[in-house]
């Protein structure tokens, strides 16, 4: 039952690789559902949430198709939420060549699927909506079958094999991996940083990392308090943009394209 719904899940993630509409394709969404059908969901979650920070900056923009976070999220949880049980840094790792096998597949099937494309416009000439709509669903089905695929093969590479491989590795290239996962999380997360250092939010971010210095909070007490920041933070800024005097007021630039055009 686990490996059907983790096929299910490279599938629907495969789907979301091109709809983008509930995030199945998010690594932290389709670890933690494998981590769920695997029966080991604390480390579908930590792997997802590592993942997730490595995958911020990948987009695609134009022609340029960015690593497909779908397959890596997917076989990465496999192996490391599965019967092989390796390392979460070992599953960063394994799921950067594993995003550039996606890329490449679905740059290739963007190149089968033309001939479909046409056949579309054909049909939207003619009025064929029902053919549109086969056509469509026809499209959608090979992307999931792009990630499905892979994932199946990947998956029957036996366990024991998987777990070997890594643990025949010296002491200090394991912890190399585990640096290197490390360094890959906060490359990732200082494009975060970059993206809000601004002087608005610069208050909130020192705040945060006091409170988390605080044992007794729980998760979900920062995670309170986090929104009931954000709720203040809105209620002030929307509070300034208020015409008290009556007056004719300018637009004034925004604070946060100024700081990135100074960046």
């Amino acid at each position: 039952m686990s490996i059907w719904g983790v096929l299910i899940i490279a599938f629907l993630a495969g789907i979301e690789g091109v709809i983008d509409e509930w995030e199945f394709h998010q690594p932290i969404v389709a670890c933690t559902l494998v981590g769920l059908a695997t029966g080991n969901l604390v480390s579908g979650i930590a792997l997802g949430a590592s993942l997730q920070l490595v995958t911020l900056g990948w987009m695609n923009i134009g022609a340029a198709v960015a690593p497909d976070p779908a397959l890596a999220a997917v076989v990465a949880a496999w192996w490391v939420s599965g019967p092989a049980h390796l390392p979460v840094a070992a599953g960063v790792i394994l799921a950067i060549p594993l995003a550039l096998i996606g890329q490449g597949l679905t740059q290739g099937l963007r190149k089968l699927i033309i001939p479909l494309v046409q056949q579309a416009d054909v049909a939207a000439a003619s009025g064929n909506l029902h053919r549109i709509d086969w056509i469509l669903r026809l499209s959608v089905v090979l992307q999931g079958l792009r990630v499905l695929i892979p994932t199946a093969f990947l998956m029957w590479i036996p366990s024991a094999w998987v777990h070997a491989s890594y643990h025949l590795l010296p002491q200090v290239i394991q912890g190399g991996l585990r640096v290197s996962a490390g360094l890959l999380v906060v490359v990732s997360f200082a494009i975060v940083i970059n993206m809000m250092a601004t002087r608005q939010l610069w208050p909130f971010f020192f705040i945060g990392f006091a409170l988390a210095t605080d044992g007794h909070l729980s998760l979900v007490a920062l995670g309170l308090i986090g929104v009931g920041l954000a709720i203040l933070y809105l209620r002030l800024q929307d509070g300034g943009h208020h015409d008290n005097g009556g007056g004719n007021n300018q637009t004034e630039e925004d604070e946060l394209d100024r700081e990135l055009d100074d960046l």
